[in-house]
């Protein structure tokens, strides 16, 4: 299966038992909500979880892209990505979790085909203030499939405050041996699908009162599960980055670790600006520009002539298409290559003013706050250019 088949397979074996599909995904939040970028398919549900009826009933499905720059330094890693599509189906006040759990082994083996031998479940196994997740014991022990009970690994929050409520995990095991251990002792166990029970809000004194509703929120990354379903060791070989493996290494000689960097967040940047994110100095504009810095970081460490401008249309117009974003791939590659002329401006002045007589010297918080105010200069960059990163 491709991973448009999966998720479509998901989507429809949800439709098929009365959940309806949201729509309309983006990594912008709602005007007025304090995160930079949706980070989870709850996100923009939080409201309905929280007791307001949605539009669309009571049982939900949908796909939505998510951003989390908590993972930039994970990135190159077998299951990390920075800009992801996040699977998720909910229950707002109607079923509960042995029913949401059941579903979830179903299709998973009956319709995506896993071997019900190589999963494994973890469950809350409860605290002071909550006790252990029996039914969601009981679900897993009724068919056979091994369980670990964990406390701080099976309890979802959504924050210090706010919705929360044990969760129940399954694990697919990636090793080349028969299963063995357990997912917190072995990391050959990957987590697929997270399953959690919202029924309880955290209070500021961090007591625990149930929610007015009993909700389910699932969540299952699609691009790790494609690697999985399609044997592939890491998510950068599942076919969402068939076409970057094909042509980047061909542009650009680079190591593994770097070119699955490049894939990440050069994709990640084509996204960000599809959905009408253009760089800046602050919020959604600096995350993209981050993004875009750390690829020309890679490039120009050893050869400062390479330029995006190599870069394939059909790079752009993949991604694009993918995510669904009616956005002309022409404008995506000007506004890449404008950051790029600017921060190749940026380096050379970086350059100048580092080779003044009083940086010649180990540097200070002071130096690096005025080297930020009144050069503009980052201190990663500062850094990279005394260390030598870009020849020049």
């Amino acid at each position: 299966m491709n991973t448009e088949q999966i998720v479509r397979t998901i989507a429809e074996y949800y439709e098929d038992r009365g959940h309806r599909r949201i729509t309309g995904s983006t990594l912008l939040p709602s005007p007025g909500d304090p995160v930079l970028f949706t980070t989870s398919g709850m996100h923009p549900l939080i409201p309905y979880l929280e007791g307001r009826p949605h539009p669309l009933g009571r049982r939900l499905v949908n796909v939505q892209r998510c951003l989390r720059t908590t993972d930039l330094e994970e990135v190159g890693d077998p299951t990390h990505l920075t800009v992801f599509e996040m699977l998720g189906t909910w229950s707002l006040g109607d079923y509960d979790g042995p029913a949401s759990l059941g579903w979830g082994y179903e299709l998973l083996t009956e319709g995506l085909g896993v071997d019900p031998g190589l999963l494994h479940a973890t469950v809350y196994g409860g605290d002071d203030q909550v006790g252990p997740d029996t039914a969601s014991l009981r679900v897993w022990q009724d068919r056979g499939v091994p369980v670990e009970l964990t406390v701080e690994d099976n309890w979802w929050s959504n924050g210090p405050v706010g919705p929360c409520g044990p969760d129940s995990e399954i694990f697919l095991w990636t090793g080349d041996t028969p299963p063995r251990s357990t997912p917190t002792h072995d990391d050959r166990w990957v987590e697929v699908w997270n399953h959690v029970m919202m029924r309880h809000r955290r209070l500021e004194d961090g007591s625990v009162v149930p929610l007015p509703q009993r909700n389910i929120d699932t969540g299952l990354g699609v691009e790790r599960l494609s690697s999985l379903l399609q044997g592939k060791p890491s998510v950068f070989e599942c076919d969402v980055f068939d076409p970057w493996r094909r042509h980047v290494p061909a542009l650009w000689s680079l190591d593994e670790p770097s070119l699955r960097l490049i894939y990440d967040h050069l994709r990640s940047a084509v996204v960000v600006l599809g959905d009408g994110v253009r760089p800046a100095n602050t919020g959604q504009g600096y995350v993209l520009r981050r993004l875009v810095r750390r690829v020309l970081t890679v490039l120009w460490r050893e050869d400062p002539s390479r330029s995006l401008s190599d870069l394939p249309d059909e790079l752009i117009s993949h991604t694009l298409d993918h995510f669904g974003q009616g956005v002309e791939p022409g404008s995506v590659r000007r506004t890449l290559l404008l950051e790029e002329r600017r921060f190749g401006q940026l380096l050379e002045r970086g350059r100048k003013v580092l080779a003044r007589p009083r940086y010649q010297r180990p540097l200070g918080e002071e130096d690096f706050r005025y080297l930020h105010d009144t050069h503009g200069l980052p201190r990663d960059l500062v850094v990279n250019l005394r260390e030598g990163s870009f020849p020049g």
